[in-house]
Order: structure tokens, then C-alpha cells, then sequence
């Protein structure tokens, strides 16, 4: 069965949020934050991808402490308009009404549809190796066992925000983007 956007939407907002990464990583100091890339690694590994898959779109990264939405935004109106041609992708956040507004293909937020598929594909792909996942972690096998029979809880998921970040890549793969613009977060 497909997952409308309201179930779509429901899921994403079961996982944990930014504010409560951010309380996690101040409670454990400079080295738990050494693990998000391996983390994000792996969870695109469970989603069917590896890095050399996201060279097709020609990704380009805006870091900062102000104005990365509106570089962000910036830059992909210069690229539509130095080549309409270019079909653009474009993440960014926070978003101000709908969360497909985060995710944007030629200046456009993705469908409600579109947002509902490609969200699904991940957490469906994700799912499929939870199991997996849960065992690699370094707990205890009844922490485990206990873990992978909770279909409430989500330590296999990324939070909130690297959630989207694959649900904005899978999209722009699946839509053959030629350039992806993504703002930095956490």
C-alpha cells in the first residue's frame, strides 16, 4: 500500500528531532558528533546507494552561519536562468507551511505525491535493514531483540533533518536532476 503525505508526513515526525540530537550531543560532548558522517554513509548504503551515485548531480554544498537558504536559493535562480535547460534540485530548510517545501525541483516544492513516494521508498528501505542496523549496534542482545520487536521506536532511522536529507537525494536521483543544491545542517 502507498503512503499518502499525511502518513508520510506522520512517519517523518515520528523520528527525533534536531532538538533533541542537539541536547544528545551537548550532554556527550565533541565525539558523538565524529559519527554523523559514517552514520549517513550507512544509511544511504541501506538505501541502495553508494557516494559515486550522487556525482551525476553535480552537487553543490552552501555552508555558513547566515544566509544559506537564500545563497542556496540564489544560486539555483542563476543557474535556471543562465540555462533553463538545467533541471535544478534544491534542498533546504526550515520550511515555512508544508515540509515538501524543503525539497524543490526547478524552484518548485515536490508534489504531495512525490513527497509520499520517494519518503516511502527510503523508510521502506530502511525498514528492510533495520534488522541489520540494530545489530550492529554496540548493546546488549536483549537491548536488541527488544529494539527490533518495538515497532514504536526508531534507533535504525537517522533524525528528522538526515531523514530528509535522503528522502531530498533519492528524489533528485529518481528525477534526474542536473545540479543538486543543498544547505548544510546538522
Amino acid at each position: 500500500m502507498n503512503f499518502t503525505y499525511k502518513e508520510a508526513v506522520e512517519k517523518l515526525n515520528s523520528l527525533q528531532s534536531n532538538a533533541a540530537l542537539l541536547e544528545q550531543l551537548r550532554k556527550a560532548g565533541p565525539r558523538m558528533s565524529e559519527r554523523s558522517l559514517p552514520e549517513m554513509r550507512e544509511h544511504f548504503r541501506r538505501i541502495g546507494y553508494e557516494p559515486k551515485d550522487f556525482d551525476k548531480l553535480n552537487l553543490i554544498h552552501v555552508a555558513g552561519t547566515k544566509g544559506k537558504g537564500s545563497t542556496s536559493a540564489l544560486t539555483q535562480s542563476i543557474l535556471h536562468n543562465y540555462d533553463p535547460t538545467i533541471k535544478t534540485g534544491l534542498f533546504t530548510s526550515p520550511h515555512l507551511v508544508a515540509v515538501r517545501e524543503r525539497i524543490r525541483i526547478n524552484g518548485e516544492p515536490i508534489s504531495e505525491e512525490l513527497f509520499a513516494r520517494y519518503s516511502q521508498d527510503v523508510w521502506e528501505r530502511l525498514e528492510a535493514t533495520k534488522e541489520e542496523a540494530i545489530r550492529a549496534m554496540d548493546l546488549s542482545d536483549s537491548d536488541k531483540n527488544e529494539l527490533i520487536k518495538n515497532s514504536r521506536k526508531h534507533p535504525d532511522k537517522p533524525i528528522y533533518f538526515r531523514y530528509l536529507t535522503l528522502v531530498a537525494l533519492h528524489a533528485f536521483i529518481q528525477e534526474k536532476v542536473d545540479c543538486a543544491i543543498l544547505e548544510v545542517g546538522d
